[in-house]
C-alpha cells in the first residue's frame, strides 16, 4: 500500500465527532481518583509482592533482554478511510503539533462519530513480524473489531500539546491547566485480549524450563531523551528507570490469581469463548511486563490523556460530546451490555474488544473508555502547579498507580476524557486490564 504523508493523514483523518496482592475481596472498581478518595497503599515498594519462590538461582535466566520474538518496529500501511459527509475539524493537526496551543475544544453538539480515522503504521501489515501476542490467527489474536484485523493494530498518535486538567460539557473546554507536550507515539487500538495474554502467560510460566521476565531497564520510552525515556516530574533531571529487578516477584499470572472474582474474571487457560474479551485480574506489574514482552511499554498518564482528549481538541469523551447512551455503541459501561439494561451479569456484561464502534477516538483507538480500565505508567499525584510537562510521567515517591477509562459496570462519569482513578500496583480487579503503547514508526 502507498504511504501517505503525516500532514495529509491528519488533514483528512478527523471528521467532526466532536458532538455527536492478591485477589481483592473488596470493591471491584478502582479506588479514589479525581473526585474520589485517595488510595494510601504503597506502590512499587515491594509491599504486597507475589510469590517469593520465583527468586531463586535460576531467576537470572528468565531475563533474556529482549522484548519478545517478532516485536514490531517496522512500518505499516497508513490507509486513509475518509468520510466527507460532515465538516472536518483538522486545523490543529496539519502541522507537527509540537507547539500548537490547546484550542477551545468547542464542538457542534452533533452526534457524528469519528469514522474517518487512518489506521496508521500498525506495524503488522507491511511484511513486518507481528508482536508475539498476535502471531497466528483466531479470535482475540488476528480478528478484532468490525474490520476483523490484527488485535495488535497500533495507530500512531500525532504529537502536540494539550491541557491535562479541564472540563467540557459539550460546549467547549474550560478550566484548562497543567499543559503537557507530547512527542508522537503509537497506542494500541484494542485492549489486550485473553488470547493475547495467554501467549504471554505461557512465556512467563512454561510447563517446562525457566520462564521469561523483563530485563532490568526494559520498558522505557527509549526513543525519547536520548534513550533515557520519559522525564520524571517528581525528580527533576531524572528519567524513567524501566523495569526493576525488584518487580520480578510480582509477575505471577497463575490460574488462581487470574480468577480474582468468580463470575466476572475473563481468563481461561485454554482457548474458548472468552478469547476476544479483554483480560482482567492483572496487576500493574503484569501489565507492564506484558507490554515489554510484546515489544511496547505502558502509556504514561499524559499519553493516555492526550489520546483520549483528542490532543488540543480537549474533547468531552474520546469520540466527542454525544451522550454514551445505553445502546453499547459508544462505550461498554453501566452494565448495559449486552441488552441495554442495567443489571450486571458477570462476564456476560463484558464485551469483546472493539464492540463499540461509535466510540472510536481521534487517532483510531477503540474502548478508550468503558469495558476495562487500563493501567498507566504513572504513580498517582497532583499535577505540578506550574510549568509544562514535556514527555513526562510522575514516577514517585507517591502512592497508587493511575488507571483510566472506566469499566463495564461503572457509571458514565469515569468515561470523561480527563478523569483519572487510582489503585495499588499489586491489586487484581475484574475491572482493570491492559492497553500498550509503542515506539512511533520512523518517518511515519
Amino acid at each position: 500500500m502507498t504511504r501517505i504523508s503525516k500532514a495529509s493523514v491528519f488533514a483528512l483523518a478527523f471528521v467532526a465527532s466532536v458532538g455527536g496482592a492478591s485477589c481483592s475481596s473488596g470493591s471491584s472498581t478502582p479506588s479514589g481518583g479525581d473526585g474520589g478518595a485517595r488510595d494510601g497503599s504503597a506502590a512499587r515498594d515491594g509491599s504486597g509482592s507475589g510469590s517469593s519462590s520465583k527468586k531463586d538461582a535460576a531467576q537470572d535466566a528468565r531475563h533474556d533482554g529482549s522484548s519478545g520474538a517478532g516485536s514490531s518496529t517496522g512500518s505499516g500501511s497508513g490507509d486513509a478511510r475518509v468520510d466527507t459527509g460532515v465538516d472536518a475539524h483538522v486545523d490543529a493537526f496539519v502541522d507537527s503539533g509540537r507547539d500548537a496551543p490547546a484550542d477551545t475544544g468547542k464542538d457542534s453538539g452533533e452526534d457524528a462519530h469519528v469514522d474517518s480515522h487512518v489506521a496508521v503504521d500498525s506495524g503488522v501489515d507491511a511484511g513486518n513480524a507481528p508482536p508475539p501476542s498476535c502471531v497466528g490467527i483466531g479470535a482475540g489474536i488476528g480478528s478484532c473489531g468490525a474490520a476483523a484485523e490484527s488485535c495488535c493494530t497500533s495507530p500512531e498518535v500525532q504529537g502536540g500539546m494539550f491541557s491535562r486538567t479541564y472540563t467540557n460539557t459539550g460546549t467547549g473546554a474550560t478550566g484548562l491547566a497543567n499543559p503537557a507536550n507530547l512527542t508522537e507515539f503509537r497506542l494500541d487500538k484494542y485492549l489486550v485480549t485473553v488470547a493475547r495474554f495467554r501467549k504471554f502467560r505461557a512465556a512467563v510460566l512454561p510447563t517446562t524450563g525457566v520462564g521469561w521476565l523483563p530485563a532490568a531497564g526494559a520498558g522505557k520510552h527509549a526513543y525519547l531523551n536520548g534513550g533515557q525515556g520519559v522525564a520524571n516530574v517528581d525528580s527533576p533531571g531524572s528519567f524513567e528507570t524501566g523495569w526493576l529487578a525488584s518487580d520480578d516477584a510480582n509477575v505471577v499470572p497463575t490460574d488462581a490469581n487470574l480468577a480474582c472474582k468468580a463470575g466476572s474474571s475473563t481468563w481461561s487457560a485454554t482457548a474458548g469463548d472468552t478469547d476476544p474479551l479483554p483480560i482482567n485480574c492483572v496487576n500493574w506489574y503484569e501489565a507492564y511486563a506484558f507490554c515489554i514482552w510484546d515489544g511496547g511499554f505502558l502509556p504514561s498518564d499524559a499519553e493516555w490523556g492526550y489520546a483520549a482528549a483528542g490532543g488540543p481538541m480537549q474533547l468531552e469523551y474520546p469520540w466527542g460530546s454525544a451522550s454514551p447512551g445505553s445502546t453499547n455503541t459508544y462505550a461498554i459501561y453501566g452494565c448495559h451490555y449486552p441488552s441495554g439494561g442495567s443489571a450486571c451479569a458477570g462476564v456476560d456484561s463484558i464485551a469483546q474488544v472493539g464492540s463499540a464502534p461509535m466510540g472510536i477516538s481521534l487517532w483510531g483507538q477503540l474502548d478508550m473508555v468503558g469495558d476495562m480500565y487500563a493501567w498507566n505508567l504513572d504513580l498517582y499525584g497532583a499535577y505540578p502547579a506550574t510549568g509544562t510537562c514535556t514527555d513526562c510521567a510522575a514516577l514517585g515517591p507517591a502512592t497508587g498507580r493511575v488507571v483510566r477509562g472506566g469499566d463495564f459496570q461503572e457509571s458514565a462519569q469515569p468515561l470523561l476524557s480527563w478523569q483519572r482513578s487510582i489503585n495499588t500496583s499489586t491489586v487484581r480487579l475484574d475491572t482493570i486490564g491492559i492497553r500498550c503503547a509503542r515506539t512511533p514508526i520512523p518517518g511515519g
